[in-house]
This record gives structure tokens, sequence and C-alpha cells, in this order.
């Protein structure tokens, strides 16, 4: 049953213009990248097919729960910032504040020119060479325009890409189920290990962040129309779908690849080729790898687009708040076009300042930092919010198995790079040493804190 509350149009912006179908697409958009065509490629040197399937598996479950516990901050808190606004609601501004910092310089910035440089290289790839920076430079500046014209432009440059990618995703499943081999594999992983727990657990790092994205929606939850309502569907019921086709585009890559041939993915960066095509080769002839390719450049100006749809609300959510300057807030009714701008202008910035593997390390421990900061947080809603309702227990449970897991695989990949150490403990220093000098700080922690 619909509540007067829920149906009620998005706060401050005067009329939401997106709606679930939108939501989910921009989930998928967010989540679906180059990495479930690359990871069976790593993860099978050390494991075979059912392990590697299984961890597919327990990673969906795992995205699942971080859904689930995003749902639940969704409800209690219909505004948009996602981790921004949530860690300064459940925990304290001054943890939202290095949240949104982290999103603006990280978060958002960082994987979209990952994305647009993977575009950038694979295009070019079928279309004949190019300066790789400066095609992605110009993707995003397209990207920017369009999303910084109107909101039904945006809505629909982002929906357009998204059912692209859906389309290009089911066509890979299809033809992989039609034409391969589906018949359980029984090769021998490249490494023979007495235990598969290590393997396993480290395999679980290339699933977590090809899963990354499910919580797309609370980034822009005051643009939707139901926001109470739809936001926790999109991201539920977006994490679900994106799960079962991993599952499928995983089958069809164990199912017709060897360890052997999958070392492939050791060269992506100077090749540029992934396990889907290898696959598509060998089923339709260069034709095949080269259609792979374009549906790849495909799927990664969508996720560029989403990105820059979601992440500038975060800056427009900051700057409303007194923490960035009071342009970057938007008008009602339009995007945010200085934050689009502002967002862009960062992601061009990157593509020239920094190697994609050094922004790839960099944002994977961001991204588990902040979210399992959000699952924390849930645990303090009954004794220290007494004016939002308590959480459900199986959204606690959800948040207890996310933040559980996430710590443990920040414990991990601090043991082995441990550069990230410094890194992260300079940037939240530098973060907060700007949220202590705020003008708004005060008034807004009294605000938060009542």
């Amino acid at each position: 049953m619909r509540t007067k509350e829920s149906d009620s149009p998005a706060p401050n912006t005067g009329q939401g213009f997106l709606d679930l179908g939108s939501g989910v697409g921009l989930v998928v958009a967010n989540m679906i990248g180059a990495g479930v065509f690359l990871s069976a490629g790593f993860m099978a040197q050390e494991l075979s097919a059912g392990w590697i399937l299984a961890a597919w598996i327990v990673g969906a479950l795992l995205a699942m729960a971080g859904a689930r516990t995003y749902a639940e901050a969704a409800v209690l808190i219909p505004r948009s910032g996602g981790e921004y606004r949530y860690l300064s609601e459940l925990l304290h501004p001054a943890v939202g504040y290095v949240a949104g910092w982290a999103s603006l310089l990280v978060g958002f910035s960082a994987p979209m020119a990952i994305s647009a440089f993977g575009a950038a290289a694979f295009a070019f790839a079928v279309f004949g060479a190019g300066d790789t920076r400066l095609g992605a430079a110009a993707l995003i500046a397209a990207l920017t325009v369009f999303h910084a014209i109107g909101l039904r432009s945006s809505k629909w440059t982002q929906n357009g890409l998204v059912i692209v990618k859906g389309l290009l995703v089911l066509a890979f499943v299809a033809l992989g189920l039609s034409l391969g081999d589906n018949q359980w594999p029984h090769w021998v992983p490249g490494r023979e290990h007495e235990s598969h727990a290590l393997p396993f657990a480290t395999s679980l790092f290339f699933v977590a962040y090809a899963f990354s994205g499910w919580n797309a929606a609370a980034y822009a939850a005051e643009e939707f129309r139901a926001p109470r309502r739809d936001v926790p569907r999109a991201m539920l019921i977006g994490c679900a779908l994106v799960g079962i086709a991993y599952l499928f585009v995983n089958w069809i890559l164990v199912a017709n690849l060897t360890p052997e041939r999958a070392r492939i993915v050791f060269e992506y960066e100077e090749a540029r080729v992934t396990l889907g095509h290898l696959v598509a080769q060998d089923f339709l002839g260069d034709a095949g790898s080269s259609a792979m390719s374009i549906g790849i450049a495909a799927i990664m100006v969508s996720s560029t687009s989403a990105m820059l749809l979601v992440g500038p609300r975060v800056y427009a959510e900051m700057a409303r708040d007194g923490f960035l300057p009071s342009f970057l807030r938007g008008k009602p009714g339009a995007p945010p076009r200085a934050a689009v701008i502002l967002q862009g202008g960062l992601a061009i910035l990157l593509l020239y300042v920094h190697t994609i593997g050094e922004l790839l390390t960099n944002v994977a421990g961001v991204l588990v930092l902040f979210s399992a900061l959000v699952a924390v947080g849930l645990f303090r809603v009954k004794r220290h919010k007494p004016k939002l309702r308590a959480p459900r227990l199986q959204a606690l449970a959800a948040a207890a198995i996310y933040a559980s897991t996430s710590i443990w695989m920040l414990y991990s990949a601090f043991k082995n790079e441990t550069g990230l150490i410094p890194w992260i403990a300079v940037a939240a220093v530098a973060a907060l040493a700007g949220y202590s000098l705020t003008p708004k700080k005060n008034k807004r922690t009294k605000e938060q804190q009542n």
C-alpha cells in the first residue's frame, strides 16, 4: 500500500524525474563494466570452474546484503548524497564530509576516468589508432554537455545507453548458450593448492569490484518521484538482475575457455582483449572479436554516463549544507550544472595525472571503507537517532554480514597493499581539516545531532 510520504515529490527538487525503471537502469549501468569479462581469467589460474562460480554466487549474495543495507538507509533518510548524507545522519557530519570529498575526488571522478579510457581504447582497437586519453577526454566532455543541458536529456541519454548495455549482455549470453559448450568443464587450474581457502578469498576482491555500483540510486534519491519506495527497490532489483547476468556470463567463460587461454587477461592493459573477445572470436571469427570490442566500449560509455548523472548530486547536497560553494547547488527542476561540469573536469584531469592502475587501486579501498561505515551506522539508529525509526531486523542482519565482510576485505587489502594506508590517512586528515574550517560546520553539526 502506498503512503502519502512515499508518493510525495522528491524534496527540494520540485519534482522527481526518475522512476523505478530509470533507477534500476542507473544501478545496472553503474555495476556492469569490463571486470566481469576479465576476473575469471585471473581466478582460473588458482581455482577450478566450480570454485569460480561459487565465488560469483557468494559475491552476489554479499552485494545483495549491501543493497539491503542501503535500502534501509534510503527509507530512513530519503535524501540524495549516498554515503555523504547517510554518514552525516548516522555517524557524524564530519564523517559524511570526508565521504563527500572522497566521492568528489575518487569515488566518481576516478571510475569515470577508468571507464572513459577503456571505452576509447576499445573503440580505437576497432576503428583505428588514436590518442586514447584524448578520446576519453572528448567522451567525458560530450557526456558532460548532455547531462548539463536538462533533466530530460540527462534521463533519456542514460536510459538509452542502459538499453544498449542490456541488449549487448543479453546477446553475449544468448550467443554463448546457443553456440558454446554447455558441458561441465573439467580443466585443471594453472596452479594447484592444498587448500582453496586463500585463493578463494583473494578471488572475492575481483568479484566485489565487479559488483560495485549497486548503491547508485542512493546518490540521486531526491531525483526520484517516490524516493522512499523506488530507491530501495531500484538497488535490490538492479543488483539481483546483474547478479543473474554475471552468473550466466561466467558460466559461458569457464565452459568455453581453459586457464592457459584465459591468461590473456594479464595482457589486458596493452592488448585490450578480454575473455569475452576470445569466446566471441571462437564463435564468429574476427567479426566476433570486433563486435565484442564495440560492445565493451558501449558498456563503458554507459558506465561513464551513469556516474556523471549521480556523482554531481553529492556535491549539490554538500553545497546545500554549506560545505561547498553555493553555485554547485543547482536550481529546482534543473540538473546541478556546475557540479556536473566540475565532475567532468576532475575526471579529465585524473586521466592525465594518474595511471589507470593507480586509480583502480585507490578507488577499491575507498568504496569498501565508506559503504562499510554506512552498515555500521545502522546499528546506532535506535539509541542515538531517536527521531528515526529503528531499522528492521533483516536489514541489521544484512548490515552485519556486509560490514564484517568489508572489514575483512579491508584488512586483507591493507596487508597486501600497504600504500593504501597512508593514502587514505592523508586524504582523511586533509578532509577533516577542511571540515574544521568550514563556516557552516557548527550550524550543520547541531542540526544533524538534534
